[in-house]
């Protein structure tokens, strides 16, 4: 659990969110087409995996230690803690298994690939499903792991084990960004930035009213939706290029016919 803003800090945070949410809706008009990500040479590409690899297993051990350290502090000795309930894993869970089917569906081609390829573009699209979901979850988390970061009620020293927990966990989230690389499809679209505005509006509304844990309803829809929106994200990075800029390829036909 974490505690909620109150007064000015939440106003101020409800009107951060708001200018980001405005920056991205300008972006998005701005955009032109869509960027196609690059992709890594075969250095870079084992510097990624491996960055990922040890980010995870960073962020495990320092996930075991703090729950060690919090049992002793709050468990009294009885080696037991008294844990909330989440009622946003079942959510989670089920996002997760739709945007990697929509991605695969998106990503594996069909039956009439060249002789001789279709096994091994149906394992490149595995594998855009694959990272395009774990990014899809860390697209809401990075925003909210940020707000939450100093909110939460960590063991003492507060400082250190806060660090100790969301240090690994942003350089998890940032590796898992960088994993999109490794898919030729991954493009970066008006809708990509269309929807992530509104995922920071959604914040932005939870933010009126505390960003407080999801046990009421408001903060319980807010954060269904949010976490709805970033796996729509995840997905809009890997929408075929004619079906998330209609308006460019219109505008070269005119420009080809004059």
């Amino acid at each position: 659990m974490w505690s909620p803003y109150t007064g000015s800090s939440a106003i101020s945070l409800a009107v951060g969110l708001l200018v980001v949410t405005g920056a991205l809706l300008y972006a998005g008009m701005q955009l032109p087409h869509p960027l196609a990500a690059k992709r890594p040479g075969l250095f870079l590409g084992v510097c990624i995996g491996v960055l990922w690899v040890l980010s995870l297993t960073i962020f495990v051990v320092a996930l075991i230690v703090y729950i060690e350290v919090l049992i002793q502090q709050l468990g009294h000795g009885t080696g037991t803690l008294s844990i909330p309930a989440n009622p946003i894993t079942p959510f989670t869970l089920l996002f997760a298994v739709i945007a990697f089917l929509v991605i695969l569906f998106l990503t594996v081609p069909g039956s009439t690939s060249p002789s001789g390829t279709t096994a091994r573009a149906f394992w490149v699209g595995v594998g855009s499903a694959v990272v395009g979901t774990i990014a899809a979850w860390t697209i809401f988390e990075f925003p909210y792991d940020l707000i939450v970061m100093w909110h939460t009620y960590p063991p003492t020293p507060h400082v250190l084990f806060t660090l100790l927990f969301f240090l690994p966990l942003f350089l998890l989230e940032f590796s898992s960004y960088a994993l999109l690389t490794f898919s030729p499809f991954t493009n970066l679209s008006r809708a990509t930035l269309f929807l992530l505005a509104g995922m920071f509006f959604i914040f932005a509304v939870w933010a009126v009213f505390g960003f407080a844990y999801p046990s009421a309803p408001l903060p319980y829809a807010c954060n269904v939706l949010g976490k709805c929106i970033a796996f729509a994200i995840g997905v809009s990075l890997f929408l075929p290029r004619e079906k998330v800029a209609p308006q460019e390829k219109v505008a070269n036909t005119s420009s080809e016919g004059s």
